[in-house]
């Protein structure tokens, strides 16, 4: 029988997180009890490692909670698994708790897209100008008479009417196409781009991101081995990264740093796989839940229009 179907109900989330780094490293990880103890109080079930294991490995902070604040009444708080860079084989090191108003939220995918045209125009300048008559250089004798000559009446060789003339109605740049939107609309994208990244298991929590070499292949074969797709977006909660990992992605186009105060729903869309440090979780949930419950009457007066 199944020694896994005789540990109490209370137990068996454990057990399984634990039966699972057992069949992938192929040995025993205790997490503080040293048994499990059989419903009929038969024969217990060992977890104890060996010492020699213990000795070679670091214990693994088995992460099952976070303190979240703004916590729906009715709604469970999501969970990721907490991973590690330091090997290339996909690791786990515990589980955490991510705010399901964050991270779980209904995808308004028309405010994504109000979102990625604010970027998209924010940086253009129109830089083209044209002169109209009165810019434009001489032009002010009258090139003949009123009358008499037979010719069509003008007063300006620099009228729009003549070759070399001013324009009308011409453009006057240089021009911005700078504007920003409602607060409330980008903090609800970059709600909605998370969601949906945590939902199509794009999204990856990480201890930190120091890895152990520069080597531009190691970062490549761990991003292969874990199916993360082309491209792989890594935010930090500072814009001082880890010169490990900075070395290994200097020359990959495909693979960017980015600090936690420059995510965006642009760059989080552009790339497929999006990579958070434990540090800029925490930033992340704590800006954006200031924001939402923000007491400001603008944004009532947004909330009740939309």
């Amino acid at each position: 029988m199944n020694p896994f179907l005789l540990i109490r109900p209370t137990e068996r989330s454990l057990a399984r997180l634990i039966s699972s780094y057992c069949l992938k490293c192929r040995c025993q990880i205790s997490t503080g009890a040293t048994q499990f103890q059989n419903i009929d109080g038969a024969t217990p079930v060992d977890s104890t490692p060996d010492v020699s294991e213990i000795a070679a490995r670091p214990p693994l902070p088995i992460l099952t909670s976070r303190k979240l604040n703004h916590m729906p009444a009715n709604r469970p708080a999501k969970q990721a698994w907490l991973e590690t860079l330091g090997t290339i084989e996909d690791e786990k090191l515990g589980i955490v708790d991510l705010h399901p108003d964050i991270f779980a939220t209904f995808p308004r995918t028309d405010l994504i897209q109000q979102n990625i045209k604010w970027q998209q125009r924010y940086r253009k300048v129109d830089y083209r100008f044209t002169r109209n008559r009165a810019e434009m250089p001489g032009g002010g004798r009258k090139p003949w008479p009123q009358k008499g000559t037979g010719r069509a009446r003008h007063g300006s060789i620099r009228s729009p009417l003549w070759i070399r003339g001013g324009v009308c109605h011409g453009p006057r740049g240089p021009i911005s196409d700078f504007y920003m939107p409602h607060k409330s609309v980008r903090v609800y994208g970059l709600r909605s781009c998370l969601s949906i990244k945590l939902a199509q298991d794009d999204l990856h929590i990480v201890d930190s991101l120091d890895i152990p070499t520069e080597n531009p292949k190691y970062i490549e074969d761990l991003i292969e081995s874990r199916n993360w797709g082309l491209s792989v977006l890594f935010i930090d909660d500072t814009d001082i990264m880890p010169r490990s990992i900075t070395g290994a992605t200097l020359d990959i186009k495909h693979f960017n740093l980015m600090p936690v105060y420059g995510l965006n729903c642009y760059s989080m869309l552009k790339h497929q796989t999006l990579v958070l440090t434990l540090a800029a979780l925490e930033k992340i949930e704590e800006k954006l839940l200031y924001h939402m419950h923000k007491t400001d009457l603008m944004d009532d007066v947004w909330v009740r229009k939309h």
